[in-house]
């Protein structure tokens, strides 16, 4: 679990059963990092509903503070839960990212050749 994890409502209120679920699904989004990097991980919720050409809209804004660089993301669709599982979805790519542009490049080449021994 994340221990810096904020979720803020803006123009609707975060309900307990909105917020349980944001606490299982994201909050657990530290096992994808590196020991070093849980340690100062930050992650910031924003949670906002509006009404664009009548249809009511519930988006979803996820910041997540790492070492080197912050992720941003944003997602909007007719149902919060639904957002939340998108911007899942989205970090955990975002993240695969940041993990291969941070890693070493010789601890890399190590773990490709022993990989090779492997297939071997």
């Amino acid at each position: 679990m994340l221990k810096k994890f904020e979720i803020s409502g803006v123009h609707t209120e975060v309900g307990d059963n909105l917020r349980k679920y944001i606490t299982k699904k994201l909050g657990r989004i530290d096992k994808y990092l590196s020991k070093q990097t849980r340690e100062s991980a930050h992650l910031e919720i924003r949670l906002k509903e509006g009404k664009t050409d009548g249809k009511k809209i519930c988006t979803c804004d996820a910041t997540l503070h790492l070492p080197h660089d912050t992720i941003k993301i944003s997602e909007g669709t007719v149902n919060m839960f639904a957002a939340v599982d998108i911007v899942q979805a989205k970090l955990k790519q975002q993240i695969e990212k940041y993990k291969e542009s941070h890693t070493d490049a010789k601890r890399q080449r190590h773990l490709f050749a022993r990989a090779r021994k492997v297939a071997v």
